[in-house]
């Protein structure tokens, strides 16, 4: 018998690791290759794309039940799924900033890079896609917000080395960077098979 948590889990690691929104999907590009070079930025963008992905995939996995047998619910996934990350945001914006303003300050600059990027409007499809029990909504949805962080670490460790002296000068910057994530998506394309 299966368990919730083995299905989070299972979610979870499917998130992270096969269907990985960066380099299996190249979602969110943008943003991560943004967030990669800096450490601070690293950490707040990514805070912020597991928490707006896992509490978005709660929502949707309402939604998802008792609306999929209207008529039009296919034609309104999109702006259902818009409307939701934006009252995430909205709602977690107005809390933050009316209990904890100084935290508001800190973390207001990377708020909108984490909320508004095509990897967290991508993992809800995806989990919508796949289909399965509150639990694995939600597992898939941190899976994706963590596995974004392991494609941003990924890019971050490898940044000196990348924009190095040893690299030729016309291939430094953005050309290196993209063969270094296709280089990463095909290995890991090979890994799970």
């Amino acid at each position: 018998m299966e368990t919730v948590f083995s299905r989070f889990l299972a979610a979870a690691l499917l998130g992270i690791f096969i269907e990985n929104a960066a380099f299996e999907r190249a979602l969110g590009i943008n943003v991560l290759l943004y967030a990669a070079r800096k450490k601070e930025n690293l950490i707040g963008i990514f805070i912020g794309v597991v928490y707006v992905t896992t509490v978005s995939s709660a929502f949707t996995c309402l939604t998802d039940r008792y609306f999929s047998g209207w008529k039009y619910y296919n034609i309104m996934i999109p702006f259902i799924y818009i409307f939701i990350v934006s009252a995430v945001y909205l709602l977690t914006l107005m809390l933050v900033w009316r209990f904890s303003p100084g935290f508001f300050k800190r973390v207001k600059k990377y708020v909108h890079l984490s909320v508004f990027n095509s990897a967290v409007l991508g993992a809800l499809f995806i989990q919508s896609q796949i289909g399965g029990t509150f639990a694995s909504y939600v597992g898939y949805g941190l899976g994706t917000g963590l596995g974004f962080l392991l494609a941003g670490y990924l890019l971050h460790a490898a940044e000196d080395r990348l924009n190095s002296e040893n690299v030729p000068a016309s291939f430094r910057g953005m050309p290196i960077t993209i063969i270094y994530i296709g280089v990463i998506s095909l290995a890991l394309s090979a890994f799970w098979g």
